[in-house]
């Protein structure tokens, strides 16, 4: 296995076979170091992710999904290999026809908007994949992740700050009423879910969600959180506006359609939430230099892909 990532352990790391490859993918030249002719599948996780990054680095978000995305489809049309693309809910925007079907509408806000960057820069990523398809015959998957959570996510998404918080005894922050309502998916299903795409030849060319079908307030997930804790904490509600002025726009619902994955590949979500937490508060108790990373900006959405 081989690892491209701008913060790349040392060489000299056991890590138990795996290739790490300092580089930065929007370098062709990293890219060609790690994909290369004995290399079977490529798996596109690199971008920026998280509301806080989408305003504070609207231009790292797009040239990482842009340009680092045709220089990976450009290494992997050379070498002959299939790309499984990680993309993401975002995609739809603000379509208020839930639950989404892989082909439905995207409804976005003004180009002016920076909240909408990391939206539009990995639809035009999906676009260019199409292209290499289409025109050049490449293998590839587009896979769009819902909301995701579990152990060792960055706390500046809605589950892990949270989590991150209470722990700490710090109340758990809730944006505006908490009302807005997401399908929160486990990273082990998602996992489970980017594997069995890679590995089936019905996905060539196709493009799939990846979530659950479960929807959930966002309030009600942290109450949730709270209750499975144990924690004697209360909710604070923050105002979006307050914090982010203009600059970002929420959403009410963001819900997937599966039932493409699940006729094509046979997939479907196996973790309820409270199992799903849970896990992940087991794992936060367990690992205590979790809690000692700074908070990061909040994350307003919950969004985790």
């Amino acid at each position: 296995m081989t690892v491209l990532d701008n913060d790349a352990p040392p060489p000299d790391q056991d890590l138990r076979g795996v290739r790490c490859v300092d580089g930065d993918i929007r370098s062709p030249a990293d890219v060609a170091k790690a994909i290369t002719a004995d290399v079977e599948i490529v798996y596109h996780l690199a971008a920026v992710v998280g509301v806080d990054r989408y305003l504070r680095r609207p231009l790292d978000v797009v040239d990482t999904n842009l340009i680092g995305t045709r220089n990976v489809l450009e290494a992997a049309d050379g070498a002959g290999v299939k790309v499984v693309f990680a993309s993401t809910s975002e995609i739809f925007g603000r379509n208020p026809a839930v639950p989404w079907a892989e082909d439905a509408d995207r409804v976005l806000g003004s180009t002016a908007t920076d909240r909408w960057s990391y939206s539009s820069s990995k639809a035009l990523a999906e676009h260019l994949i199409y292209a290499f398809i289409r025109q050049r015959g490449l293998r590839a998957t587009i896979v769009r992740y819902f909301n995701l959570y579990g152990p060792r996510q960055r706390p500046a998404f809605l589950i892990s700050r949270s989590l991150h918080r209470v722990l700490r005894g710090l109340p758990p922050v809730v944006y505006d009423d908490g009302e807005q309502t997401r399908s929160f998916t486990f990273v082990d299903d998602a996992v489970e879910a980017t594997l069995d795409i890679a590995r089936s030849p019905k996905s060539d060319g196709e493009c799939f969600n990846v979530g659950s079908s479960d929807e959930v307030s966002i309030r009600g997930a942290v109450e949730l959180l709270v209750e499975l804790t144990g924690a004697d904490v209360e909710i604070a509600p923050l105002d979006t506006r307050r914090l982010y002025g203009e600059t970002y726009q929420d959403l009410s619902r963001r819900i997937p359609d599966t039932t493409k994955i699940g006729t094509l590949v046979g997939w479907e979500n196996r973790t309820a939430l409270r199992d799903g937490l849970l896990r992940t508060i087991e794992w936060a108790r367990a690992n205590p230099v979790w809690l000692e990373q700074d908070e990061s900006a909040p994350e307003p959405d919950g969004s985790g892909r």
